[in-house]
């Protein structure tokens, strides 16, 4: 099965077609969605999903790391991460998709 790569254009395309929004206003609506996502998350909130699921973000220290080419260990600054969690409807329709 050959995967395909949902992108910013496939989605703002979908608005246009599914919407009828014109195609400006679609690419609009679309960055303006992720920009609040982005937003959010930059300043610590919990960004919830109904049906879809959450994304936080939350800071990961300082480690040693090691390099599994060479086997160097350096050290791996400290960071803030994205996590995403589906909600159960998401995982449902996840592995409903699979058994077809």
């Amino acid at each position: 099965m050959e995967r395909k790569t949902l992108t910013r254009q496939d989605i703002s395309e979908a608005l246009y077609r599914d919407v009828g929004l014109s195609k400006h206003e679609s690419a609009l609506m679309l960055e303006t969605v992720l920009e609040h996502i982005s937003n959010a998350l930059s300043n610590g909130e919990i960004v919830k999903l109904s049906s879809f699921g959450t994304f936080t973000s939350r800071k990961k220290r300082e480690r040693i790391g090691r390099n599994p080419k060479t086997g160097v260990t350096a050290t791996i600054n400290a960071r803030r991460v994205i996590s995403f969690k589906p909600s159960k409807l998401m995982k449902a329709r996840i592995n409903e998709s699979e058994k077809n």
